[in-house]
Parts: structure tokens; C-alpha cells; sequence
């Protein structure tokens, strides 16, 4: 064999196994540092910066405060039994935002059917309507069991209960349903709802003011 095919068959530096594979562990670490940096660091910290720049109350949660103390969120139910409240939708997570469920009964469930009658029964016996007038959302549970709104039909139904437990009249009760009644979003999407928590503090709220003030803003 001459020398120049003994040379020829020797691999060149620039060729290297061993050197190839360190270029290829220096573009994966590389990538990795910058996808780590830039995608689980830069990305989130830009997002939540711009959030709480544009979107502070509900990048914080959509916290209801009075007084400086937290009373919720405009975002999640909270159960109120007493009369003289509006009453949310059932919830099938107790209305733990820990534990948000759906009761996950098919609708082929005899279970459910029960479970829907009976509340039924115990609506229109709580807000002296006929059961035929009670609407689907007292009865059912949400999805996610912390849904904050019902309908206004479903508010409506409640108002005379509530208005003979505060000693209020019902017209005065009503006109703070209407106020507190959201419109479809962007006027298309959505429906019209109720936000349960805010209408009963804003009826606390009226019922602190002295009554001349209520009876000025009638």
C-alpha cells in the first residue's frame, strides 16, 4: 500500500466521531437552555406582566372586596340558604373551588331525574311558584359546580321571597335585579345573567343605607 492511500484511508479531524457528537450535545443543551429561558421563564413572566398591566382585577382572581376584607370572587358561587338572599345553582362540588366537579349522571340516570325533581319541589315550594315555573338552572348543576350567575328568569322567581324576609317591597328589590342584570357579550354572545354574590351584597349594601337615601334612589 502506498502512502498516499495508507493517508487517505485515515479520517480527517473535521470528521471526527468524538467531534461530532460534542457539536451535537452543545446545540441540544443549547436549545434546551434557550427553550427553558425563554419558553418556561421569559414567556410566563411576560404574560403575567402584561396581564396585570391590562387586566389587574381579573388577573388577580376578580376579588370582591369592602372595607379591605375579601368577600369572594366574582367568579366563583357561594352557597346562601337564608330567605332574604338570591340562591346560586346546586353544586355538585359543594361549591368548593378546590374541588370543582359535575355530578357526571347521564341524562339515562334515574338518579338524576329524582334528584331534579326534587329540588324542583323544593324551589317552588321555597319561592311559592308553581314547579312548571321553575327554571332549568335552580335545578341542574353546572359543570364545573361553581358557576357564579343564573338567569334572570331564575332571579326573578326568588324576588318576593326575599323582599317579605328583608321587609322590603318587592318593586324595590326588582329595580336592584335590573340593575344588577348583564347584558349579552358584545351584544351577541352569551345570555343575559345574574351574578348571585354581587346582587346580595348590593342588597346588604341598600339595606345599611338610612331610608331616606333608599327612598331617594327608588
Amino acid at each position: 500500500m502506498s502512502i498516499d492511500n495508507a493517508n487517505s484511508s485515515i479520517p480527517s479531524p473535521a470528521h471526527s466521531p468524538c467531534v461530532s457528537d460534542k457539536g451535537a450535545l452543545r446545540g441540544a443543551f443549547g436549545l434546551a437552555i434557550v427553550s427553558l429561558a425563554g419558553f418556561g421563564f421569559l414567556y410566563s413572566l411576560a404574560g403575567v406582566g402584561l396581564g396585570q398591566a391590562l387586566f389587574p382585577d381579573q388577573a388577580g382572581g376578580s376579588l370582591i372586596e369592602r372595607d379591605g376584607r375579601v368577600l369572594g370572587s366574582a367568579l366563583v358561587a357561594q352557597p346562601f340558604a337564608q330567605a332574604g338572599y338570591f340562591h346560586p345553582r346546586p353544586s355538585a362540588a359543594g361549591y368548593d373551588p378546590m374541588g370543582v366537579s359535575a355530578s357526571n349522571q347521564a341524562r339515562s340516570n334515574p338518579a338524576l331525574r329524582e334528584r331534579i325533581d326534587a329540588s324542583r319541589a323544593d324551589v317552588a315550594r321555597r319561592d311559592g311558584v308553581d314547579p312548571s315555573a321553575v327554571p332549568g338552572d335552580l335545578v341542574t348543576q353546572s359543570g364545573g359546580g361553581i358557576d357564579p350567575h343564573i338567569s334572570p328568569q331564575a332571579a326573578a322567581i326568588q324576588v318576593d321571597r326575599v323582599a317579605r324576609a328583608r321587609g322590603m317591597a318587592s318593586e324595590a328589590v326588582r329595580e336592584l335585579l335590573a340593575r344588577h342584570t348583564e347584558g349579552r357579550q358584545l351584544g351577541l354572545l352569551g345570555q343575559p345573567r345574574v351574578n348571585v354574590l354581587e346582587l346580595n351584597l348590593a342588597l346588604d349594601a341598600l339595606a345599611r343605607q338610612p331610608a331616606p337615601e333608599r327612598a331617594a334612589g327608588r
